[in-house]
Formats: C-alpha cells, structure tokens, sequence
C-alpha cells in the first residue's frame, strides 16, 4: 500500500478559458453569466458514497454541476447534497450506471448531456477490491467482479468519455482514472487482483494521451472540435469500506493510522487540483512526497498520535459522528 505514495505531484494552477454555457433548465437557476463563467460539469462514477461523494459534495459546494453514479440507487446521496447546498448555484444529479455495461455507460453519458450539458471533468472513481485475502481463496466470480469494475469499467468510461468530450466545440476536458495500491508495481498481498488492475491504469493514461496529442501511426489522425487530456487520479488511503473491510488493528496502526485520511480531508485537497489541472497526463495526488514525508516525521519524530486510530488500532469515533462497525464514518 505504502507504494502508491512515491509518485512526485504534477499540479497545474489554472484551467483553460475553453468553457461554455451549461444548459439550464432550472427556472430558479442564478444568472446566466454566474454559470458560464465559472461553473463546470462533472461526472463522477462511484459517487454514492466514500471519497466519490466526498468529490461531488465539494464540487456542488464550489458551485459546479454534478452527475454521480453508482451501482447502487443513488438517490439518498443526491438529496443529501441537495438539501446541504441548497440555494447555491451548484447542482447534482444521480443516476444507477453498472460502470462494466456498455449501454449502462452510453446511457450515463446521455443522461449527463441531458442534465448538465457540456462535461468538463469525468473522474473514473467507481472500483472495489473483492476483500482481503489470499488470491486461491478469491472465488472465481469475485475474480471477475473486481476486473470487470476496475479495469474493464475505466475502459468503457474512457472511451464513451473521449467521444463525448471530443465532440463538445471549443470546450478543453479532463478525464481522471483513479489508481490505487499496487499502481507502481511491487507486491500487494490479500489484494492481488485490485493491485493488478490499478497497475494497468497508469499504462492506459499513458496511451491515450500519445494517441490524442500525436494519433496512431499508419492512421490519420483525428481532427475533433473539443479538445480531451487524460491523467491519473490517486486519493490515497482512505477511511472508506475499501481500506477498512477484512482490516487487522496492526494494518490500522500503520499505514492506515500515519497515512490514511477521511473522504472530506482528500476530495478538499484533490478538487482545487482537478479543477486547476492543465494539460495532458498529469497525476493528481493526496500522498504527495511532501504530505508522506511530513506525516512520517510527526508520528515518528514528534511522536504525533493518529487523530483517527488508537494504541489498539480500533477507529477513534469522533463526538457527533456515526460509524459503521467497520469503523467508517457515515456521511448521510
């Protein structure tokens, strides 16, 4: 797990001026120069819940219009973050998408056009890991699962979000493919089938961004009205079902308790840096080397206690918040 930290942040500050209006169809909408001029449509996939709600709640907080989608109805969390940001000029959307069907996913971009208009941004978050355990002791369908969603799911997006994107004139997009443990090679134990499909993702970024700056050779190269760059995502550790399910207190205490943070703490980090991103294969970090360095130091230097796990390596339950009993605080 410890791997994916390594990477050196490549952040860019501003985003291009290539944006146009966003349909409105909300009688009640503010201005139509607010939303033209700063507001940005957004699809998230695996949006319903952990850092992926996270990412939607601070997009609509900032102003922007939010598509999320799940595998599950995401119903409850659309009228979560209507309620909590109601009155601003953000908007969020929901719809169930099954990221490994490709009609499921032709019909989330359509139902994205349909509710926000031009998309801006499409972060590919949706994934699972099938639990932790040994790999013999993965069932054959939990193999698939895993690969279907994680690989094959950011496949499908990709590419009904390229020829979306590339058909939007004038308008310069982002497409984000979240990696996770095992992104950088190098063993990850209880986890081989995740490790194997976020060790494929960077290698599709990279692809995909030769193939849309110089094309394929022996093909001519396409000449689209909207301009798309890809990049990798990494959120990090996360206290999310993903990192706390089949955990052992030693796992909690470290690396979770020195480097794993709430699913607020990273999308308040990472959304300035995807909505400020310019250029084409960028990877947008939490662990930056800075953050890993600093948090080493504070635990082993300073002697700095974990604000989220105990001596025990049990969740430390904050006063006010609820939790699961695998320890994951409930966000609605």
């Amino acid at each position: 797990m410890l791997n994916l930290a390594c990477h050196v942040v490549t952040a860019a500050l501003l985003a291009g001026p290539h944006a146009r209006p966003l349909r409105r169809s909300h009688a009640s909408s503010p201005s139509a120069a607010a939303v033209t001029m700063t507001t940005k449509g957004i699809v998230i996939t695996g949006g319903a819940g952990g850092v992926g709600y996270a990412y939607a709640d601070e997009m609509v907080r900032l102003g922007h219009w939010v598509v999320i989608c799940d595998i599950k109805d995401p119903e409850a969390a659309v009228e979560s973050l209507k309620q909590k940001h109601q009155g601003g000029v953000g908007r969020i959307f929901g719809t169930v998408t099954d990221v490994a069907d490709a009609k499921s996913v032709q019909d989330l971009a359509s139902f994205a056009q349909e509710k926000i208009g031009t998309v801006h941004f499409w972060i590919n978050n949706a994934g699972i890991n099938g639990g932790r355990r040994p790999f013999t002791d993965v069932p054959m369908k939990v193999v698939e699962t895993v690969v279907k969603v994680n690989l094959f799911g950011v496949l499908l997006c990709t590419k009904v979000a390229i020829e979306l994107m590339s058909s939007q004139k004038g308008v310069t997009s982002h497409i984000f493919n979240t990696v996770g443990s095992g992104v950088k090679g190098g063993g990850t134990p209880g986890y081989a089938c995740y490790g194997a499909t976020k060790r494929g993702l960077p290698q599709l970024t990279d692809s995909l961004v030769k193939e849309l700056e110089e094309g394929v050779q022996g093909y001519d190269k396409k000449q689209n009205v909207g301009a798309v760059n890809v990049h990798t995502l990494s959120p990090g550790m996360v206290f999310t079902d993903l990192l706390l399910n089949d955990s052992t207190p030693e796992l909690r205490k470290f690396p979770f308790g020195v480097l794993a943070a709430q699913p607020e703490e990273v999308a308040a980090d990472l959304v300035p840096k995807i909505l400020a991103v310019r250029g084409n294969g960028n990877k947008v970090e939490f662990l930056t080397t800075d953050r890993i360095l600093t948090k080493f130091y504070n635990r082993f230097i300073n002697g700095e206690k974990s604000k989220y796990i105990d001596d025990d390596g049990n969740v430390i339950q904050m006063p006010g918040a609820q939790y699961l009993s695998n320890g994951v605080k409930v966000q609605y």
